[in-house]
């Protein structure tokens, strides 16, 4: 029976959120909302929970905050829909389950976690994603219950230029002090838990203006998502088809086993060179088998926070 210190780290999205024009108020909403979703998540380690069941709830709680562009508060395709992604991985056994292009599920990282359960697939997408999570009895609703009025303007903000944006980047567009727009939207979760075993869960509604039918790096085991207890979990966050690339959240951890180097140096390797290279943007939060974190990006900001042990709760949003 391991006592290892617990680590449990959580990612809001990075991008372009200037801190010349961050009000106080709305800067504070942001970390009010990150320090009590790490906060639950950390008294769960505590209590000896798994390194998944902690990843899961902190992907669940962000899920349901609607600051964020992940489950309630996502954000619009360019028809007006909403297309959710979701991943865990679980360190130990190398298990994984992801759904992609849904709209019915409530919490998308329940489906992606019931799928890593039921062990027969990785990935399920669409109405096939829909009908499992119906299946296995989780909560269903409207696609309506996603949708928020600034995310539907930001859609009409961005759908006029013709573009495609992450959710931190038509920020830009508008005078929203945290530019909105210019958010990389996602949410996530990487832990280490007293069994010494790690895990990681991701979540986003995509990016707006999105071409319906397309999947980002979130729910793809190696891009977005990845844990291994020989070295680290890694959850993504950025422009998604760079990432995807990259293999981002896979290199951190091959970086670590095939060439030795260490989680800080393997998650500067992919963030500040192999991803700008090619034009990403973006961070990750990644810890490793020793309890090291890294929360890297090479934008602006990025909403974070992470607690370790019984220390009191670290939030950040800037450099």
């Amino acid at each position: 029976m391991k006592n290892v210190t617990p680590v449990i780290a959580i990612h809001g999205g990075a991008g372009t959120i200037s801190a010349a024009t961050t009000g106080a108020a709305q800067a504070q909403a942001y970390h009010d909302a990150l320090r009590s979703i790490v906060l639950a998540a950390q008294a769960l380690l505590r209590k000896g929970a798994s390194a998944l069941d902690a990843t899961c709830l902190a992907v669940e709680l962000l899920e349901d905050c609607p600051l964020f562009n992940a489950g309630h508060g996502s954000v619009f395709t360019h028809e007006e829909t909403h297309e959710l992604d979701a991943a865990v991985m679980d360190g130990a056994t190398l298990a994984a389950g992801a759904i992609a292009g849904v709209c019915h599920i409530r919490r998308p990282v329940r489906a992606a976690r019931a799928v890593l359960e039921d062990g027969a697939h990785v990935l399920l997408a669409g109405p096939g994603a829909e009908a499992f999570a119906r299946e296995h009895g989780l909560e269903m609703v409207e696609p309506s219950y996603f949708s928020t009025e600034a995310r539907r303007q930001q859609l009409y903000r961005v759908r006029g230029t013709g573009r495609v944006v992450t959710d931190h980047e038509g920020a830009a567009m508008t005078t929203t002090p945290l530019d909105e727009d210019k958010k990389l939207g996602t949410v996530g979760a990487v832990a280490l838990d007293m069994q010494g075993h790690l895990a990681a869960a991701t979540s986003t509604g995509g990016m707006t203006n999105k071409r319906v039918g397309r999947i980002g790096d979130s729910p793809l085991i190696g891009a977005g998502t990845y844990a291994d207890d020989r070295t680290a979990a890694v959850s993504c966050t950025g422009s998604g088809e760079m990432f995807i690339r990259v293999a981002a959240a896979y290199d951190v951890c091959a970086r670590m086993a095939y060439g030795g180097a260490t989680l800080e140096a393997a998650t500067h390797a992919v963030v500040q060179q192999s991803l700008p290279a090619i034009g990403g943007t973006g961070g990750l939060i990644a810890v490793d088998r020793h309890g090291n974190l890294s929360l890297a990006f090479n934008t602006e900001g990025m909403y974070r926070a992470h607690a370790r042990g019984d220390e009191s709760p670290v939030t950040a949003i800037f450099a």
